[in-house]
């Protein structure tokens, strides 16, 4: 599991790998975004990152496995995740447009408070996700299993939830506007406190 260093600035915000400041205080911020992005298309695995902040723009991360990575705040634009393998990451409060997640096998991520915009899911297992808070826009997560996983006070919107497997999904106090469960096992949703 990543190791927080505070920013050597004071900010309390937790300093990136291999740097002693965090991305707000980074001499180049677009630099470092580069340098771990690169760190990452190098490595097969990768363990124990400190991404936070960074913005990430047409990066393919395809076919890695990430294991106690913290990318908390970033934004990923135009990335690519398809055939990932993700185990304890955190990816709260960031921004993800037209990415894709495709095929991919996710186990106790955290996307709470994220901006998901146009992005796919499709294919995947997404077991134990949190994505309490976040906006979820134009997004597919068709054919996959989300098993136990919160959209608790999410605002969801033009997206598919299409042939999954939703058993044990909170979806209370969510927001819900041109949703389709089709073919997918909504009696095993939690909707409301008491069902």
């Amino acid at each position: 599991m990543f190791v927080t260093i505070p920013c050597a600035a004071g900010c309390g915000r937790p300093a990136l790998s291999g740097s002693n400041t965090c991305a707000l205080h980074a001499v180049d911020s677009r630099g470092e975004a580069e340098r771990i992005g690169n760190h990452i298309t190098e490595r097969e695995i990768v363990k124990d990152l400190s991404a936070c902040g960074l913005h990430f723009e047409n990066m393919d991360f395809s076919n890695r496995r990430f294991f106690g990575c913290n990318f908390s705040g970033a934004s990923f634009s135009a990335c690519l995740f398809t055939k990932s393998r993700m185990r304890i990451v955190f990816f709260d409060f960031c921004t993800f447009k037209n990415c894709d997640f495709s095929g991919s096998d996710f186990e106790f991520l955290s996307f709470a408070g994220s901006s998901i915009s146009n992005c796919t899911f499709e294919g995947s297992n997404l077991i134990h996700i949190n994505y309490g808070g976040s906006l979820i826009t134009e997004t597919t997560f068709d054919n996959s299993d989300l098993y136990n996983s919160r959209f608790i006070n999410a605002d969801i919107s033009r997206s598919n939830f299409e042939n999954c497997n939703l058993k044990r999904n909170y979806f209370i106090r969510t927001r819900q506007e041109n949703i389709s469960f089709r073919s997918s096992n909504t009696n095993d949703v939690i909707f409301e406190i008491g069902d």
